[in-house]
């Protein structure tokens, strides 16, 4: 079986690739089944390294991935400094300016969010859950990129979507604290609680950094089962990978 992968539809430069990973392809076995990438969620290490091997195998990629330690923050790390690939800081978020530098974000509900920079040569990554989110992740990254924002291209990759992403009220609050007009991304429920577009509390903080070329996968995670993992459709569950990097050599 080919490993399963969703090129980004978007207008970044021709040298830069990205997409997201799909949940076919891989020898992970259930809850895992079965292209699992994430290596904390339970899988046995050995497939998850295969799969890993399977992966750079069938994308041609130019070096390994770098996989973060992701927490639900803001820290950028600088994909480029000499210890990088030892992650001794966790981060959820990456930049580069190197080509054949590989950026990745494990998701299975949460956002990636990948940037490009007008001419391609400035590349960032990042990991938007509502935490992350709320606390500017995002401005994190375009900030980290040190480029003029209106010239950056960003793809959101596949997410939950507001149908099936119902929070409480903390969350609400948490996004109205920063900006009262996030308040549209947020729909009562006969519940009590919140159904969260989570795609437009994120267009709404690129857009607010200048961002006007931004594109989306348009695909929930939680709703296509076939072809995402969901953390809250299954509980225990893979991680798919968004992927960026620039066509060359690493260094």
């Amino acid at each position: 079986m080919s490993v399963g992968f969703l090129p980004a539809q978007w207008a970044a430069p021709g040298a830069v690739r990205a997409g997201c990973t799909l949940r076919e392809g891989g020898a992970s076995l259930a809850p895992y089944a079965s292209f699992n990438l994430g290596d904390h969620v339970g899988d046995d290490p050995g497939i998850v390294r295969g799969n890993r091997a399977s992966l750079r195998a069938a994308l041609r990629l130019p070096s390994e991935p770098l996989w973060l330690q992701q927490v639900h923050g803001t820290h950028v790390l600088d994909a480029d400094a000499a210890d990088a690939g030892r992650i001794a800081a966790p981060a959820d978020a990456a930049v580069t300016r190197q080509s054949g530098r590989v950026l990745a974000i494990l998701v299975a509900d949460c956002m990636p969010v990948l940037f490009a920079s007008a001419d391609g040569a400035v590349l960032a990554a990042a990991h938007a859950g509502w935490r992350g989110l709320s606390a500017g992740v995002l401005e994190a990254t375009v900030q980290a990129m040190r480029v003029d924002p209106r010239g950056v291209h960003a793809w959101l990759g596949p997410a939950i979507s507001a149908a099936h992403f119902e929070v409480g009220d903390d969350v609400r609050d948490a996004f109205l604290a920063h900006d009262a007009r996030a308040a549209a991304a947020f729909t009562a429920n006969a519940r009590g609680r919140w159904q969260c577009d989570l795609a437009a509390l994120a267009q709404a903080r690129l857009a607010a950094l200048g961002l006007a070329q931004v594109y989306s996968a348009h695909q929930c995670t939680f709703a296509d089962a076939k072809n995402c993992f969901s953390y809250r459709r299954d509980g225990r569950t893979g991680r798919m990978a968004a992927l960026l990097w620039r066509a060359g050599t690493a260094g």
